[in-house]
């Protein structure tokens, strides 16, 4: 099958790299700077590169709109497709969104975090689709199966809860190890010694619920340890809020 792509960060490197490894030939990249999109065509050998107006209605089956969420109805407003299936890559945003733009549409979501400098090379990514058509569904599915082993169809509500889900499963807890390595560093104590301890609890996730492998001065309610933690806390009244926050919410769960 032929594809092309508009947008030149993460996402796009990530879907380029393992479609055309999977056989199926990119015809063009497309995005605001050109410098990138020659970049990542010459990397798929695909034949065209460019801006978005040079895209045209026909060149691929499947065109993958690759952009930040906050740009995809922007640049749906330049596309009118009526043979190829255009497809947008974001959890968050409804199907709706690039409806006017091609008669086929849908969405294709990788729930996991890609790096162009560090991309997967397994194929355990669940992917979240969506179709408008049977059409835009079977040309989704053949371009799925390119990418990973799990896919699962998932609906506009459902997929912005799935997204929700992700984002505190993924960002939050990385942002809560930032915090980690940053009481670490202001206090003179490694933070490697916390690397066995945040392996465990990931290890432990395989074969428990987190509702059950809930333990911590929180759910204790050991207030003389919370009032410590909080009073450590007070040059950081950033820090302070989550930890409170985080307090709460852990309480209210189990009370």
């Amino acid at each position: 099958m032929k594809f092309s792509i508009i947008g030149t960060g993460n996402m796009a490197w990530f879907l380029g790299k393992r479609i055309t490894a999977a056989g199926h030939k990119c015809m063009g990249v497309y995005g605001r700077n050109k410098e990138a999109a020659d970049e990542l065509a010459d990397n798929l050998l695909a034949a065209n590169a460019g801006t978005i107006n040079d895209l045209r209605d026909g060149e691929a089956d499947v065109c993958f709109l690759a952009v930040s969420d906050n740009g995809i109805e922007d640049a749906a407003w330049h596309l009118s497709f009526k043979e190829t299936v255009l497809v947008h890559c974001a959890g968050a945003r409804d199907i709706d969104l690039i409806a006017r733009a091609a008669k086929d549409s849908g969405v294709l979501w990788p729930v996991y975090s890609i790096l162009r400098q560090n991309l997967p090379a397994h194929r355990d990514i669940p992917c979240a689709w969506e179709a408008s058509s049977d059409r835009a569904k079977r040309f989704i599915l053949e371009m799925g199966h390119a990418i990973t082993d799990n896919l699962f169809e998932a609906k506009g509500q459902q997929r912005k809860w799935l997204h929700l889900a992700a984002v505190m499963s993924n960002n939050f807890i990385n942002h809560l190890l930032a915090i980690d390595e940053k009481i670490c560093e202001e206090n003179g104590v490694p933070n490697s010694v916390l690397q066995p301890l945040i392996m465990q609890t990931f290890e432990r996730l395989k074969n428990g619920s987190p509702m059950t492998l809930q333990t911590g001065p929180a759910i204790r309610h050991d207030d003389g340890t919370l009032k410590a933690h909080k009073e450590l806390l007070s040059a950081h009244p950033e820090f302070r809020r989550v930890y409170e926050a985080m307090t709460l919410s852990i309480q209210e769960m189990y009370k």
